[in-house]
């Protein structure tokens, strides 16, 4: 079933079952966000199953993690910046409030965004953001996963 993989978003993406990986890193897989009202939204999952939160992992992997985290954040900023001229920045988080496993989000920030919610935490945005259908992940992202698939492989090149 086409939903199955969101039951097991880790799971899924190590059998290569998750169609939102983008690549394969050192500690865990990037994937594109199930939503894109803020397009490049994406997340570090990362590959240890029982992992809840970053003091879970062994010591010697929170750093690959983070490194992950980083590279994951500098390629989404590069094609949004390319793509998008009122990119800001990058936001880059751990809450772990939801989801019972160590991920990262990637959150873009652009100047278009509505005034009360840009210089605020992302999560402000209107509740129906998060689940209206224009900001579903779809094929109208391909060149956008794409785009960053790529720069993470060139950085991955560059190091």
């Amino acid at each position: 079933m086409a939903g199955d993989w969101r039951v097991d978003r880790i799971g899924a993406a190590l059998r290569g079952e998750n169609p939102t990986v983008l690549r394969r890193l050192t500690a865990g897989c990037a994937v594109i966000g199930d939503v894109q009202f803020l397009p490049g939204y994406s997340v570090l999952l990362v590959d240890e199953l029982e992992g809840q939160r970053l003091s879970d992992l062994p010591r010697a992997k929170r750093p690959a993690f983070l490194s992950d985290m980083d590279r994951l954040g500098e390629a989404v900023e590069r094609v949004c910046r390319r793509l998008d001229p009122a990119f800001l920045r990058v936001n880059l988080e751990i809450p772990g409030n939801t989801d019972p496993f160590l991920h990262a989000h990637v959150w873009p920030r652009f100047a278009w965004e509505p005034a009360d919610v840009v210089g605020a935490p992302v999560w402000l945005h209107p509740r129906e953001r998060w689940s209206e259908e224009r900001s579903g992940l779809g094929p109208q992202h391909d060149a956008l996963r794409e785009a960053i698939s790529d720069e993470l492989d060139r950085l991955r090149s560059s190091t």
